[in-house]
């Protein structure tokens, strides 16, 4: 038989029972195996509740064979230490939404965002186009909208716009949202998506201004640049020759967007409330991203400045 050792708390009671029980002889210890019972003192006890033995033992005792009792010590209480490993806080990547009516000059202040911010730039405008390029039913669809100069149903354009904002650069990056959401339900589903920005900008430019921007705005189909006749004019004849003319960008077309954009916006702010940042669009390109580029230093350092508190 193999040596066994059992533990359990032992009493004064079964101590006095110990000591009164008679030694066996050495012959019987002489012809069976050793064999020890062991007991840990603890005041939770729960492994041995009998009428022999009590949970209140005070001390280690070791009771042998031969029915000596042989002092053990106590073995420490103490919890396991754990070593606690901080995983750092990365920031996460900056979330922006830009707003502003049809010319406020959203595009060019998003290409100078995305330069030095390294964003990246998702425009609703450009996922229209596109499927209106390709051909397809929701392009048609959002065809006959846009030149009614009506926004596009919300079925049509969030799943576009989600499905880009999930893809891993924007997840990486961070993401700079171009002219989207333009209504108060657009911004909801956004909000039930989980997309909640950062910081949300409203260029505001006057009426007049933007029908003067719109009217002489040109695309350049081969490399997809956008010229203006008065402000920014093609650099020669050849490219001169080959712009185009977005069909809602005639005066007709504007004025109704700049209508649908004013109903609208009030809506949109009331959900970013606290976050919005109003930049005047009527100042040069190089005012304008001034004004953009302090509010988002501003953010960013106090998004540093709150993860080193709770770091420290």
């Amino acid at each position: 038989m193999a040596c066994c050792s059992l533990s359990f708390p032992v009493t004064a009671k079964a101590k006095a029972k110990a000591r009164s029980s008679s030694p066996p002889t050495s012959g019987a210890l002489a012809s069976s195996p050793s064999c020890t019972y062991s007991s840990r003192s603890t005041s939770h006890s729960r492994s041995f509740q009998s009428s022999s033995f009590s949970t209140h033992s005070t001390r280690s005792l070791s009771l042998h064979c031969d029915g000596t009792l042989i002092r053990r010590p106590r073995l420490s209480r103490r919890p396991p230490e754990f070593l606690v490993v901080s995983s750092g806080n990365k920031p996460e990547p900056l979330k922006v939404m830009i707003s502003g009516a049809p010319a406020s000059g959203k595009g060019t202040q998003c290409q100078l965002i995305t330069q030095k911010y390294g964003l990246v730039h998702i425009a609703a405008g450009d996922l229209l186009r596109a499927e209106i390029s390709s051909g397809s039913a929701n392009g048609n669809r959002a065809k006959e909208y846009m030149e009614k100069g009506q926004l596009v149903p919300n079925e049509i354009v969030v799943m576009m716009v989600k499905e880009r904002l999930l893809q891993s650069d924007s997840q990486e990056n961070g993401w700079l949202l171009d002219g989207y959401p333009r209504s108060l339900s657009q911004a909801t589903a956004l909000k039930e998506f989980g997309f909640q920005p950062d910081i949300f900008i409203l260029l505001e430019v006057a009426e007049d201004n933007l029908v003067e921007r719109v009217v002489g705005r040109r695309l350049d189909p081969v490399t997809g640049r956008i010229y203006h006749l008065k402000y920014s004019p093609p650099e020669n004849e050849e490219i001169a020759a080959r712009l185009t003319q977005r069909f809602d960008d005639t005066e007709e077309k504007v004025k109704l967007r700049l209508q649908t954009h004013h109903q609208n916006v009030e809506s949109v702010l009331s959900l970013y409330e606290g976050i919005t940042v109003k930049v005047n669009g009527n100042a040069s390109k190089e005012d304008v991203f001034s004004q953009i580029d302090n509010a988002l230093t501003n953010h960013i350092e106090q998004k540093n400045s709150t993860l080193g508190s709770m770091a420290a």
